[in-house]
């Protein structure tokens, strides 16, 4: 039987219909189960070939899948949808969409989770306390996660460039009260974690960053490397684990640097996030560790300057669901 995916089409007024799409026009050997507005999808598709064929999902399996037949859990809207419009009135259908997949998921009902982007304000804007795809699926789950982004092959930087989070989506003047050494230690777990189960690398080499400039400058521009962030670099490898650091951010992506590392952990999102985006926008994959199955997601946000236009480019949204593919075959030839 072909692996399942559950892909959630995100913001309505986005790019994600756009993408959910395109991608069930691709060949790409999975049953994809799209979990959105069954009219919108279509809507999305018309007047391109192949034209998509929207069946009702009844939980059989398939063995065989045909390029633009994809089979659809209909997640009703509330409002009309106008391209680039946002409409707090549908950001319920967007956390909807979101738990029935990853219900789907822990059932054991979908093999992955790829995600289209959703918009984080316009959820806020409706009273839903939502920071994130990877806080929302943390919570749900109820596990410690971690956000790693990769791009693979590397993009100008060479090899697979990984880049985790310490922290995701918080204010900047939050950071350093959110990274304790118990935090790290956790994060570093994980990350390690999931890089030799999931992703087969067996003694992954980790690369830590500092908070502040120049890792601190021995404790002159800030004193985390020193009370924070070696403790708990020195306690995972005490515990087995290959790491190095703390390492000054501005020097750590240099190329004769990187290839030592299978991954680097940023302490915070814009660190480590606008160096991958340069790498590889477009064709990079958030993933999210920790969780008790697979979920990968778009490089991007919802380009709401694009939607409806026909321009959006599906290569993220591509480029995540052959990794989910990835994963989840490497996990069913587990033990």
């Amino acid at each position: 039987m072909l692996p399942r995916i559950a892909i959630t089409a995100g913001e309505p007024a986005g790019i994600g219909p756009e993408l959910v799409a395109a991608l069930a026009a691709s060949d790409i050997a999975a049953d994809l189960i799209a979990i959105g507005n069954a009219d919108l999808l279509v809507r999305a598709r018309r007047g391109r070939r192949p034209a998509i064929v929207l069946e009702t999902f009844d939980g059989s399996p398939r063995a065989v899948r045909l390029p633009g037949v994809v089979r659809c859990i209909d997640v009703p809207l509330a409002a009309p949808v106008t391209a680039g419009k946002l409409d707090v009135r549908n950001a319920a259908h967007v956390i909807t969409a979101l738990t029935r997949a990853a219900d789907g998921c822990r059932s054991g009902e979908f093999d992955a989770l790829v995600t289209a982007p959703v918009q984080k304000s316009i959820i806020a804007d409706a009273g839903i306390a939502f920071t994130g795809h990877t806080e929302f699926l943390a919570q749900h789950a109820g596990c410690d996660v971690v956000m790693m982004l990769t791009a693979p092959g590397g993009g100008r930087l060479g090899g697979d460039l990984r880049v985790a989070l310490a922290t995701t989506h918080l204010p900047l003047a939050a950071v350093p009260a959110a990274i304790t050494r118990e935090h790290l230690v956790r994060t570093l777990r994980i990350l390690c974690d999931d890089l030799i189960f999931r992703f087969g690398i067996a003694a992954p080499r980790i690369g830590v960053l500092g908070l502040n400039p120049h890792a601190g400058e021995g404790g002159h521009l800030g004193r985390e490397e020193i009370d924070t962030i070696s403790p708990a670099i020195e306690q995972m490898r005490a515990a087995g684990f290959d790491l190095a650091g703390p390492l000054p951010a501005d020097t750590a992506f240099l190329p004769a640097l990187l290839v030592r590392f299978d991954a680097v952990l940023a302490m915070y999102h814009d660190q480590g996030l606008p160096v991958l985006k340069h790498a590889g926008f477009g064709h990079a994959v958030n993933v999210t560790l920790g969780l008790p199955y697979i979920r990968t997601s778009v490089d991007h946000g919802t380009a709401l300057d694009l939607a409806g236009k026909g321009k959006a480019d599906a290569s993220s949204l591509i480029a995540a669901t052959q990794l989910a593919l990835k994963l989840a075959a490497r996990k069913a030839a587990l033990p």
